[in-house]
Formats: C-alpha cells, sequence, structure tokens
C-alpha cells in the first residue's frame, strides 16, 4: 500500500540514514532508500519487521520513520506495537520502562484500536516480570495489580482480561504471602500486637490467599500467648472445622483443649478464693 509523502517527510528520511549508519554494530554499512520505498508505509514497515531478526536499533528506525511520516496508517499503529514489543523483549529494567512508555502511548494515541487491550496487558507485565520474591521488596507486585485490573476495568470483554484476572490472583497470593512473611516475624519475636494486626489485615484485603489456615491459627496463638482465650477461640475452631485434615487442626485442638483447662483452674481458683 503506498501513500503520498510530503517533500518534508521524505527530507526528514535523511537523518534516518545517518543514524543507521552510525549505529552500533552498523560498521560501514549504509542504507539507500528510493523514493517508492520512502513513500510507502508498507513497505517502510515491512523492511522494519524484516530488519528486526537482524538489528533491533536499526529496524526501530525504520519504525520510527513509518510513525512519524504516516501517522494516521494502519502501519504506524503496527510499528508503535513492534517497537515496544521489541523493548519488552530484551527484558531489562532500563528497556521495560521503555516499553511501558510505548504501550502508554500506544493506548493514548490509538484508544479505540483492538491492540489496546494487549497493550495495557502488556504495561501490567513490564510489572510483573521484575517481582520479587515475598520478604523483598513488592513495589512491582503492587504496581503489576494495578495495572492488571485496568485491564479488566477498562477492556471487560477483551481475552486480555481473562488472562489479567488470573494475574491478579498471582499478584494478591504474593502480598498476602508477603505480609504473612511479616506477621509470622512478629510472632516469632512475641510481638503478639503487631502480628494480630498485619494477620488481621491479610484475612480482610485477601480472602482468597491460598494459605488462610496460617492466618487463622497464628491470630488464634497470638491471642493465646496473651491470654486472651475468648479471642483465640473462633479462630482455633475455623482452623479445625474448616481445614480438618491439615497438620495445623491438631495443633489448634491441643490449644482448644489447653483453654478448657486454663478456664477450668481458673474458675477453680475463684471458687476457693468464694
Amino acid at each position: 500500500m503506498k501513500r503520498t509523502v510530503p517533500p518534508r517527510a521524505i527530507a526528514a528520511l535523511i537523518p534516518l540514514l545517518i543514524l543507521v549508519a552510525l549505529a552500533p554494530g552498523c560498521k560501514k554499512k549504509t542504507v539507500e532508500l528510493a523514493p517508492d520505498l520512502a513513500s510507502s508505509d508498507e513497505a517502510l514497515y515491512k523492511l522494519g519487521e524484516l530488519e528486526m531478526k537482524q538489528d533491533t536499533e536499526k529496524a526501530i528506525l525504520y519504525l520510527r520513520q513509518v510513525i512519524d511520516s504516516f501517522p494516521k496508517s494502519f502501519y504506524a499503529q503496527r510499528a508503535k506495537l513492534l517497537i515496544a514489543d521489541a523493548y519488552f523483549r530484551k527484558g531489562d529494567e532500563s528497556n521495560m520502562i521503555l516499553a511501558a512508555a510505548e504501550y502508554r502511548e500506544f493506548i493514548r494515541t490509538y484508544p479505540y484500536s483492538p491492540s489496546a487491550a494487549y497493550s495495557q496487558y502488556q504495561v501490567a507485565m513490564t510489572f510483573y516480570r521484575k517481582i520479587l520474591r515475598p520478604g523483598r521488596d513488592q513495589s512491582k507486585t503492587i504496581q503489576a495489580l494495578a495495572e492488571f485490573k485496568k485491564v479488566i476495568t477498562d477492556y471487560p470483554a477483551s481475552e486480555q482480561a481473562k488472562t489479567a484476572q488470573e494475574k491478579v490472583k498471582q499478584c494478591e497470593e504474593q502480598l498476602a504471602g508477603h505480609s504473612a512473611e511479616i506477621a509470622v516475624g512478629y510472632y516469632k519475636r512475641r510481638a503478639y500486637r503487631a502480628s494480630i494486626s498485619r494477620l488481621s489485615e491479610i484475612m480482610t484485603t485477601y480472602p482468597d490467599y491460598s494459605r488462610l489456615d496460617e492466618i487463622y491459627f497464628y491470630l488464634g496463638d497470638c491471642h493465646f500467648m496473651m491470654r486472651q482465650y475468648d479471642q483465640a477461640l473462633p479462630f482455633f475452631t475455623k482452623v479445625i472445622t474448616d481445614y480438618p485434615r491439615l497438620a495445623l487442626a491438631k495443633v489448634a485442638t491441643k490449644r482448644l483443649e489447653e483453654i478448657e483447662k486454663q478456664k477450668a483452674a481458673l474458675k477453680d481458683s475463684k471458687d476457693k478464693k468464694g
């Protein structure tokens, strides 16, 4: 598909040729574009697409020329995505930042494109790919979660929305696990009130967390260690009734027996004093 290009657009190709000639890894390489090639968005795009397999930086120069010279072209949209995907595939921190910027710009420029949902999903993936394990900085997880939720909110009927829902669950699982690790750390240091605060937050914020049995148990045991037996009872009971086959159910059963003994001893003590 050919389109008529104004002289200034063709003139814009001159710095492109200079940049290609000076690009790293392109020593002594020169690129000559015939006028018919320079006037074709399709030809320029295919040239960039082909070059992507050999020289990414050189390919990006061609693709940017498609965007600059033919901003309303179908191939300009495809070129924008190809550039973003090229940065994304490199995978390092700086290129992920560039990829996210390109995907965001695509959404701003082509908000009604069928590829807008894909672009938003890829923005989320630039953060998701950098998530660290529980116990370390979770800022990337929080950012990824927000971006995946945006996919679901802004493009609910898209294929990406379905995949984003799974990624949301994974991010929430990660954040819950991170908070649980901190909570257990407080518990081990006998900072029971701080542990209860974290555990309660997990219980309410991440109701689908896969290890809720541990959350309920530690909530019960924190109260138990503080001799708040009435507050401990419902948590131990929930472990036993909801997770009867897990090891913590046996420990919770023993805790309930101890609570009954403690209450009985306290009652006997009060009766003797009376």
